[in-house]
């Protein structure tokens, strides 16, 4: 239970929206505990939120204290425990979560409690927006038909989501064809300043500022509107929706200092990708970034929340714009009450989280950028921090595909050959789509759509291009795929959307679409000449990631441009151009048409902005936004309270985390005779761990769908089955490239089953082992669990029977997600590894001293017997780092304590 009035904090705040307690950060340096006027304000986020939740069990005087003394010279390695407003989740990440809460459901009931007692204790919105594909384009119908085929390939998968919707109190989802989630959560979830009844049983409403995490990482866009969140794995997503701290290393703060305005001719993907390649480059990884300078004053929400979106392509944990008159200015714009802005504006006023030029916090580092230095460009074509100034482009592409290019020039080249007749052979006709065609054209993804400058300057690029008379070849796969229907409203408001669809740029989804991957099959006569002829064929899309093969199999190199650049090359339609000198084409009245020519000034967006943008457009898209789709609310609820699972499901299953949970948890005690299942060496990653992408129809996984009757056409991918343990269990460890050491020289998802001797799939090794009773251990090098926040790389760990993972080093999270399915992670002694002790992996393992007595990373001694008997002894550090967490193991993982917890207390 919170501390009543910790620190002297509570104050109460007058608004016209009423009266409010909150927390007054200011109190801390009252009591002389620190003073924290210059502390960056995502510091003083964190640290309100330590304030506010202080019960010195999750959340001590002690932590409160070092975050107030956050020093920019450096902090103590310690984990702030941090407790969120909300959580926001997309589709394919988030149905596994909520498979997790029907279980618990289950569980309860099997327990005889009371099963709505399973709630999420804080807020969460499900947006879907990562399952529709571009099938069809370029037509009026294509919107339809696409969503039509996206509820018939996830109707199973929007069964389970929409009774989920009915079933749980705090749990909305917003249905498909609305938007991609970060544009939702900007435009519609998101609070700034929360609200909620007092947890203490005060008479007065709480008010603290909104902040969440998220199961997708490009939940930092919401950063631009001075909210702090970053995208999280689904166990850390699960134990902060049931009212538990997430932990982080307490951050260095690097601050970036923006001054000037944009140059005429430059976007706001312009900016963002600058930013990128220099933070990059200057390396923030796990820290915060916050922005700071006059330069905030003259840059929009929307620009700054383009920015924000995009930490994860520069590393920071988050990308921050504290709340000043622009963040107001758009929640206005968006149809937010006159109420609840002045409650924003007043808290951030009274709590010293309000931006003002010339106050500058202090920071750990700093860097500076002009914003009238920025220029068109484009990053590509491999990675978004490769910024490309686009008078560049065309170079890049030559010189990144040099090779390609020169063979394909060479056979196009070679001279017609005599037949065995003494005729002479036809030639190889020169293929239809040319070296460099930009085959696939998109406006898609949060880090764009948001944004409606670009937005509109697409369509003013693609009106005068249509009024001049160009066109797309026909071999650019066209489509717009707008961040929420607000946007088609404003098109259509500035009459734009006709000329967009004349282009082929017709509405394919309201979702993430080809920015994801789901770019959908290029025509078939494409495909054909791009393998028949080796094409180096490319994509031009306005989002935020393009590694290679994520877009589509076919294309092989991928730029990221504004949403006006990628219409000007889709009627380019080659990369073998300079667009910024040489003609997109010529116009009908035979006259050559530069780019310069259909650019749209910022004078001309501005005005369209201004013309056709309203506060109304969002107040009636938001309105009742949950029962607003046809197709949705035709969906049929299966159960009621409790979850009416299918045993013959494939993409839904009921998880076994609790089918056999007693009421009280087992002794700690130690492991015995445990076999190492893989042996890795360093820098082992997440996806090496995690099932993704596709499933291979002689893998595990795919046997068993083969086995239940799914034939290898409707396969869909492991990310598309995440709710099915089944799957899921068998894909882990199965990537192509894990180099498991206990069958050396080889790669992918097999090891050796040592009482035997017999290599085999890891799946089916974990079975044996199981059979025997025989505990398992993954024994690793340094940087272990590093790359994407997982779950399943923990979940299924746990369930292939892993009881321990030794490593030189952990990744944070994957570290954290471990503990929290209740795996022990143990850290080799300081200058000791597998390689020092001279470990091969085919020991007998003995983890002595494991008992309730455990402490937070107490040593624990290690006996390894080799096959001729040989005994190894060293020591290993417990990396459960906190009491929370050794909580945590002790039941056997986050969701068994909260379960536990809600039985006992009735």
């Amino acid at each position: 239970m919170p501390i009543h009035n910790p620190f002297g904090a509570q104050s109460t705040l007058k608004t016209k929206a009423g009266e409010f307690a909150y927390y007054r950060l200011g109190s801390l340096k009252d009591a002389g505990v620190a003073d924290i006027d210059k502390l960056p304000f995502s510091i003083k986020i964190l640290l309100e939120s330590c304030l506010r939740n202080l019960d010195e069990f999750e959340v001590s005087s002690d932590d409160v204290r070092r975050v107030a003394n956050w020093s920019p010279k450096g902090n103590e390695l310690r984990e702030v425990p941090f407790k969120v407003a909300r959580v926001i989740l997309q589709d394919f990440t988030g149905v596994p979560c909520v498979v997790d809460l029907a279980a618990m459901r289950s569980a309860m009931s099997r327990a005889g409690g009371n099963p709505q007692k399973i709630n999420p204790l804080v807020p969460v919105d499900l947006v879907i927006d990562h399952s529709v594909q571009v099938d069809e384009y370029a037509n009026s119908l294509a919107l339809l038909h696409n969503t039509e085929r996206e509820f018939e390939r996830n109707r199973e998968r929007y069964e389970f989501l929409k009774w989920g919707q009915k079933a749980f109190n705090n749990f909305s989802v917003v249905p498909p064809s609305t938007g991609i989630v970060h544009q939702v959560n900007l435009e519609y979830l998101a609070k700034v300043v929360w609200t909620n009844a007092d947890p203490k049983g005060g008479p007065l409403p709480v008010a603290y500022p909104d902040t969440l995490v998220g199961t997708d990482s490009h939940t930092t866009m919401i950063n631009g509107l001075g909210v702090v969140g970053w995208g999280v794995g689904g166990i850390e997503a699960e134990a902060c929706m049931l009212g538990q701290p997430m932990y982080l290393v307490t951050p260095d703060v690097v601050g970036f200092k923006l001054t000037g305005k944009l140059p005429e001719g430059s976007t706001a993907t312009d900016l963002v990708l600058v930013v990128t390649q220099l933070l990059r480059k200057f390396g923030v990884v796990e820290k915060f970034v916050e922005f700071y300078g006059d330069g905030l004053s003259h840059m929009s929400l929307a620009d700054r929340a383009t920015i924000a979106n995009m930490a994860p392509e520069y590393g920071a944990t988050i990308g921050f714009f504290p709340v000043d008159e622009q963040t107001l200015a758009y929640l206005r714009q968006t149809g937010r009450s006159a109420d609840h802005i002045d409650l924003v504006e007043r808290y951030s006023k009274e709590q010293g989280l309000w931006r003002q030029d010339k106050v500058e916090p202090t920071f750990t580092q700093t860097l500076e950028l002009d914003l009238s230095t920025v220029r068109p460009s484009m990053a590509g074509p491999k990675r978004p921090q490769d910024r490309v100034d686009l008078h560049s482009v065309r170079v890049n592409f030559k010189d990144s595909f040099k090779e390609a290019l020169a063979k394909n020039a060479a056979a196009a080249a070679t001279p017609a050959l005599a037949t065995e007749s003494g005729g002479v052979a036809t030639a190889t006709p020169a293929s239809l789509v040319p070296d460099g065609a930009v085959v696939i054209a998109a406006i898609t993804s949060c880090t764009n759509t948001s944004n409606p400058s670009v937005m509109l300057a697409a369509g003013l690029l693609a009106k005068k291009a249509v009024e001049r008379g160009l066109k797309v070849p026909h071999y650019v796969k066209t489509s717009l795929a707008p961040g929420s229907r607000v946007v088609t409203d404003y098109f259509d408001k500035a009459g734009l959307t006709p000329y967009l669809d004349a282009l082929g740029f017709n509405t394919v989804g309201y979702g993430c679409t080809t920015c994801i991957g789901n770019s959908g099959p290029l025509p078939e006569w494409v495909s054909k000449e791009i393998e028949s002829h080796d094409i180096v064929a490319a994509s031009v899309l306005s989002g935020n990631r393009n590694f290679e093969g994520r877009i589509n199999p076919h294309v092989k190199a991928n730029y990221l441009a504004s949403p006006p650049l990628v219409v000007a090359y889709a009627i380019a339609g080659n990369m073998d151009i300079d667009v910024s000198s040489q003609p997109l084409g010529t116009g009908t009245d035979g006259q050559l048409v530069y780019l310069r020519d259909v650019w749209p000034t910022q004078a001309e967006v501005s005005a369209t902005m201004s013309s056709c943008i309203d506060a109304v457009m969002f107040k009636k898209q938001y309105s009742n936004v949950g029962e607003k789709s046809e197709a949705w609310n035709a969906i049929p609820v299966k159960g009621g309270e409790l979850f009416d699972w299918d045993r013959a499901s494939t993409y839904v299953q009921e998880p076994p985390f609790f089918t056999t949970l007693a009421p009280e948890p087992s002794p700690i005690a130690p492991i015995h005779g445990a076999k190492v299942l893989v042996l890795v060496g360093d820098s082992v990653t997440t996806d090496h761990i995690s099932p993704a992408g596709n499933i291979k129809k002689d893998s595990p996984a795919g046997k068993y769908l083969l086995d239940n009757g799914v034939p290898v056409m409707d396969f869909n991918q492991y990310g598309a089955r995440r709710g099915a343990d089944q799957v899921m269990t068998r894909g882990t460890f199965a990537n192509i490239r894990l180099k498991n050491l206990l069958v050396p020289g080889t790669e992918g998802g097999i090891t050796k089953y040592l009482p035997t001797g017999d290599v085999m799939p890891i799946y089916d090794a974990s079975l044996k082992y199981k059979a025997a009773n025989t505990p398992l251990l993954v024994i690793a090098g340094k940087d272990y669990g590093m790359g994407s926040s997982r779950d399943w790389a923990a979940k299924g760990t746990f369930l292939l029977g892993v009881k321990a993972v030794i490593a030189e080093s952990f990744e944070r999270i994957h570290r954290s997600n471990l503990v929290g399915m209740g795996v022990l992670p143990l850290v080799f002694s300081k200058g000791e590894g597998r390689d020092k002790l001279g470990l091969t992996g085919e020991e007998t393992y003995e983890i002595v001293g494991l008992d309730d007595s455990l402490k937070p990373t107490q040593r624990l001694q290690v006996i390894a017997i080799a096959p001729d008997g040989k005994r190894t002894e060293f020591t290993t550090v417990c990396r459960i780092d906190t009491p929370v967490e050794l909580d945590y193991y002790r039941n056997g993982g986050i969701l068994q304590t909260v379960l536990r917890r809600i039985l006992k207390n009735g």
